[in-house]
């Protein structure tokens, strides 16, 4: 019993760091972008946490992890509405970490919401917020958990076999959580257009500020510290060789993201770019995230330094797309989501030509369901309702029109 109090106090421990984690979102997105939409960035941050526990609740967790059984396909399963613990009120044994049912589903609850922030970030300053509710609703109820139950909640891809490797493996989220987001990110942001002022008349990109780097330095290094529940609560127990394993290895690719894409950017640019060094940062988390428990320490440093490269050139290539994305959520948790998937297949004890393809398969198939229910979902509210504010109220701010206030009332700056 010593032991279960242990595992249980851990994983509170950890399902209160990634709560933590949207608080960090939310100083990054906010102070990447422009003053004047803050309180908008602010209000969909707080809808997505209470949505978001309120869908998985109803429904998403027993969507999420519905006990598929011997002849179902695992594709979609559903246990029925709210949360039902077992007699003894201990986790099945898909966990096996010997902590109890509610704090298992609140664990869980949290990291549903993370991938509807992602994509908060990308479509900042000029979607209606209304549509973006409804988004979330559908997204983060149905095709989120769905997803998720394909591997964690031991469905088709958990079981797929190809050669002598067996299960598509993804730690703690780079595709099932980052990916999952950044697939939707990509779909709004293509169909929302970019932002006023952000292309030239002849499509070169210029870049628009955030109003507050230190507030967006925060919530980069907050989210750093809310990974340690992250993918350090993945573990699912206290168990210490593995837990600290997966906490060296996570921060080491962290460091070296950062370093990677601090010196890249630089090289490229000639300028020393905090927004880059941050993103880097951010990039190596995701990056290792899929095989933390996998890798030793100098393959999560490989990890974090390709990682930090590849945000820096993602930034460049949704630039080059004519695509805006304010806060870089595409390259750090789509891109470096699927770098860090694939890297299960190159890096660590799965490592195989036979786990690759199978990593390359899950990455395929998570995106084209991801990319087919977003672009739909996306395509109606935009046929409906419509998906972007007006002119007017994109220049002079989300804030005034959509929320009749300001965040700094007493100092207000024109940035339009």
């Amino acid at each position: 019993m010593e032991l279960l109090t242990t595992n249980n106090i851990w994983m509170m421990i950890c399902t209160a760091l990634v709560f933590f984690m949207h608080l960090g979102f939310s100083l990054l997105e906010i102070g990447l972008t422009r003053q004047k939409n803050t309180i908008n960035i602010l209000f969909k941050n707080v809808f997505i946490i209470c949505i978001g526990l309120l869908l998985y609740y109803i429904g998403g967790f027993n969507l999420m992890y519905p006990s598929f059984e011997d002849g179902d396909f695992g594709f979609i399963k559903f246990a029925g509405f709210g949360i039902t613990p077992p007699e003894n009120g201990m986790t099945p044994a898909y966990a096996n970490g010997g902590y109890t049912w509610w704090t298992d589903f609140l664990f869980q609850g949290m990291f549903a919401a993370t991938a509807a922030t992602i994509v908060s970030g990308a479509v900042a300053e000029r979607i209606k917020l209304g549509a973006f509710m409804i988004f979330t609703l559908v997204y983060i109820g149905f095709v989120y958990p769905i997803v998720g139950s394909w591997q964690w909640g031991k469905g088709f891809l958990y079981t797929l076999k190809i050669g002598e490797a067996e299960g598509f493996y993804d730690f703690a989220g780079s595709t099932l959580v980052h990916s999952v987001g950044g697939w939707a990110a990509l779909v709004a942001i293509i169909l929302l257009g970019a932002r006023i002022g952000k292309f030239t008349a002849e499509k070169k990109p210029q870049a628009i500020p955030g109003h507050n780097i230190p507030l967006a330095t925060t919530g980069a290094l907050i989210l750093w510290f809310g990974w340690f529940g992250f993918n350090g609560g993945s573990v699912l127990s206290a168990n210490p060789a593995v837990t600290s394993l997966v906490l060296v290895t996570t921060c080491l690719a962290a460091a070296s993201g950062g370093i990677g894409a601090f010196i890249f950017s630089t090289i490229l640019y000639k300028n020393y770019d905090i927004t880059m060094f941050l993103n880097g940062i951010l990039g190596g988390l995701v990056g290792i995230t899929a095989g933390a428990d996998l890798m030793s320490t100098n393959e999560a440093l490989i990890i974090g330094m390709f990682a930090g490269i590849i945000t820096v050139l993602g930034v460049s290539l949704i630039d080059r797309l004519k695509l805006d994305d304010p806060v870089g959520a595409i390259s750090v948790h789509l891109i470096c989501g699927i770098w860090g998937t694939l890297a299960v297949g190159v890096f660590g004890s799965k490592a195989g030509f036979d786990q690759f393809m199978i990593q390359t398969a899950g990455v395929l198939i998570i995106g084209g369901f991801c990319l087919f229910f977003a672009f739909t979902i996306i395509s109606i509210l935009k046929k409906t309702i419509g998906i972007r504010v007006s002119e007017k109220e994109e220049i002079d701010g989300l804030d005034t029109h959509e929320h009749g206030m300001d965040a700094y009332p007493d100092f207000r700056i024109n940035q339009h």
